[in-house]
């Protein structure tokens, strides 16, 4: 047997790679990372961050609605997000009477607080490893199939065994792609209310030019309360339920923050993959993420035409914008990023050391062909991959299409469970479609699916709706005369007349339905989408599921000198870096942190992104920032080397006590590419800074009692 030698400059590399980027679990970091973060500055201990036995971090950290991270301000239930993360609550309450969005919303005591229907938070109660348990019964002989299968049982039978109180529930969840499996005991509040926000001019400052950029001048936060029965435990909305009282409350940190200064990132991120061999990456880089980004490109410039123009437009597609320009701007930067950190390159890089080790030890021979059959599967997946993109980023922004999948799973409720399906179907459908149809205008909708046929039609024959390609052929192939086609059966998207239909028995409900003719299309274009692109495309994703669960499974015996974290997968993780500047290209250097003279240089009166309230710019002038100013500056945002992605939205940025300093809401452009290639050298999440959220509750909005509720401390103080 062959000695594996390890290039020590190779080591180096992947140590300064990997040092402290990583979402590692909360619960292992004792074993993993406490001796680490102490020697970046951290004060506390990893039991003060994570306990089963006592109040600790985590059970002031709760997952906020499933999409992102809050966090407990006082004893008295107060919790703290971004403004975007709060934003479909605040719209949801908007009108052009009671505009929150541009005025912003302040409750000035308890019984002004408004509820919000569906909106939860969730705890974790503790995190459990079942990983034998998961994975009895399975061998490497089984399909993915017949794997799935075995787990699925196991998981349901562990689901009823694992010890936990009648208001709380299990969640297992995969790690490393299959090869772990960690249980979290959860506790679920569904009465959360509005407490308060600022006007969008300070709470989506800079809105979709400064997204994703640094400097940055966003005071992204706003406020809510978690509501209890009278013994603390979870409820549905009732005027009888009381603040919650939580086990753990964040302290405030007034000290501000310097250069160096070590931070934490606590919260529930949602997707990474770091793992992926090269040939995906370059897909990502040259394939997937252009034509994404071109879906939205299209969508965006209709949208922003009709929002520009009309108020009530842009109030009911405010949240739909947000939603589908974020991603679009982040693809944009990740591919950027990839490209300027030759991610690919460093990829190839890793995998030529991977294979040189497995081709000269026995005991990884089993690996040997890992690399190669990656590069085969993907060069198959690749035109599979990109259709599917098409389609579900094209289907997604046609909202035609959202109201005739509401119907037809009222249709299909009826064919296959009678009467008694179709009326209880119905229930279901006339909620989502009312507030569907608050935010809906079919002109827009008309502009978008004509802005994106083109995309939609230039693609190979067999990926394209044959119903589709012979409208379009009948209306001269002309892309307006084929959206007067689809729109003119303006029934579709009537909502009295749709819920006129729903009073029709099932029987004549289906036949009515059944009548339009963009039904059809829908369903041929959908039956393509099965046929053509999702049947070949499913075994070929179970044979890289099943590359990528043994390529990680290889990383982790073969490449012994790294630390490994699982991949985000929305579940509970802490990351920790420190406060720094960064370099994003050559000639260029970003300090780490703004101010509030930063805002008003970018303030342009009656603009849609950078227009200010009068009382913002008063303060400034008079330099009347209370206790939250420093040095005669109002600090407004500051980034670090946090490792985040989406879902870290709201999550809080601590300090080396565990303290409050700011809440995380965005990344740098040049590093979104972290969910697939964490690089130190330009990847920095961005924080809006605690005293800039105080400044504009305190002293901007009058809404002092609420900062009066919070434990408000200075740490630096005492460390002199």
């Amino acid at each position: 047997m062959k000695k594996v030698f390890i290039s020590i400059a190779f080591v180096l590399t992947i140590f300064r790679s990997y040092a402290d980027e990583g979402m590692w679990l909360p619960h292992l970091l004792s074993q993993l990372n406490e001796g680490r973060m102490k020697s970046l500055g951290m004060k506390i201990s990893a039991t003060d961050i994570y306990s089963i036995n006592k109040g600790s971090l985590k059970d002031a950290i709760v997952s906020f609605g499933g999409f992102c991270t809050g966090e407990i301000i006082s004893t008295q239930g107060l919790l703290l997000t971004n403004h975007h993360c709060g934003f479909s609550a605040i719209q949801n309450h908007s009108s052009l009477e009671h505009n929150y969005i541009q005025d912003g919303f302040w409750a000035m005591d308890k019984s002004k607080e408004l509820p919000n229907n569906g909106l939860f938070v969730t705890f974790i109660i503790r995190i459990d490893d079942v990983t034998t348990s998961v994975l009895a019964g399975t061998n490497a002989t089984m399909t993915e199939k017949e794997r799935q299968s075995m787990i699925d049982k196991n998981i349901a039978s562990l689901q009823k065994t694992i010890l936990k109180e009648t208001t709380q529930n299990v969640i297992i969840k995969s790690f490393f792609e299959g090869n772990q499996y960690y249980a979290f005991v959860t506790e679920t509040y569904r009465d959360v209310r509005l407490v308060g926000a600022p006007p969008s001019s300070i709470g989506n400052f800079g809105k979709d030019t400064d997204n994703w950029m640094w400097p940055r001048h966003t005071g992204d936060f706003s406020m809510f309360r978690i509501y209890a029965n009278r013994d603390n435990k979870p409820a549905e909305y009732s005027a009888d339920n009381v603040p919650y009282i939580p086990k753990k409350a964040l302290n405030i940190s007034l000290s501000g923050i310097d250069n160096g200064d070590f931070t934490m990132i606590f919260g529930f991120p949602g997707k990474t993959t770091q793992y992926l061999p090269s040939v995906a990456v370059e897909q990502i880089v040259s394939i997937n993420d252009p034509a994404k980004i071109l879906v939205r490109d299209k969508t965006l410039e209709v949208i922003d035409k009709f929002m520009r123009t009309d108020e009530k437009t842009k109030i009911q597609y405010a949240a739909k914008w947000a939603s589908i320009s974020n991603a679009w701007k982040k693809w944009q930067g990740e591919v950027l990023g990839l490209k300027r950190t030759n991610a690919v390159a460093k990829k190839v890089q890793f995998e030529t050391t991977f294979q040189e080790r497995v081709n000269t030890h026995e005991a990884f021979a089993a690996y040997k062909n890992i690399l190669p059959d990656f590069k085969n599967v993907y060069a198959q997946y690749a035109p599979y991959s990109l259709a599917k993109d098409y389609f579900t980023e094209i289907f997604s922004k046609l909202e035609l299409f959202t109201i005739i999948g509401q119907l037809n799973a009222v249709n299909n409720a009826y064919k296959n469970g009678g009467e008694e399906a179709y009326r209880k179907r119905i229930i279901q459908a006339k909620g989502s479609l009312t507030k569907f149809f608050k935010d809906y205008n079919s002109a827009v909708d008309k502009k978008v699916f004509e802005a994106l046929l083109p995309i939609y039609l230039s693609q190979p024959e067999a990926f394209v709706s044959a119903e589709l390609k012979n409208a379009f052929t009948n209306a001269h192939q002309n892309y307006t005369n084929l959206a007067d086609y689809i729109f003119q059966e303006n029934n579709l998207y009537n909502i009295d007349f749709i819920f006129q239909m729903f009073n029709q028995s099932g029987e004549d409900f289906v036949q009515t339905f059944n009548t339009f003719k963009t039904v059809h299309l829908y369903n041929d274009m959908v039956a393509t989408y099965q046929r053509e692109i999702q049947k070949p495309l499913t075994p070929l994703q179970e044979q890289i599921d099943n590359l990528q669960r043994t390529y990680t499974k290889a990383q982790l015996a073969v490449m012994k000198e790294k630390k490994f974290y699982p991949d985000a997968n929305s579940t509970m993780r802490i990351t920790y870096g420190q406060v720094n500047g960064y370099q994003p290209k050559n000639g260029v250097y970003y300090e780490f942190l703004t101010d509030l003279d930063g805002v008003i240089e970018k303030y342009k009166p009656g603009d849609y992104e950078f227009d200010l309230p009068e009382k913002l710019i008063k303060l400034h002038t008079e330099k009347d920032y209370g206790i939250y100013g420093k040095n005669g500056k109002m600090p407004v945002c500051f980034i670090a080397s946090n490792h985040t992605t989406g879902g870290n939205s709201g999550s809080p940025a601590l300090d080396a006590y565990g303290n409050l300093i700011g809440l995380n809401f965005d990344r740098v452009w040049e590093g979104t590419m972290s969910d697939i290639n964490y690089d130190a050298s330009i990847c920095r999440n961005i924080m809006v800074d605690i005293r800039y959220v105080l400044f504009i509750t305190d002293k901007f909005a009058n809404a002092g009692h609420l900062v009066k509720e919070m434990n408000i401390v200075y740490p630096k103080n005492k460390k002199k």
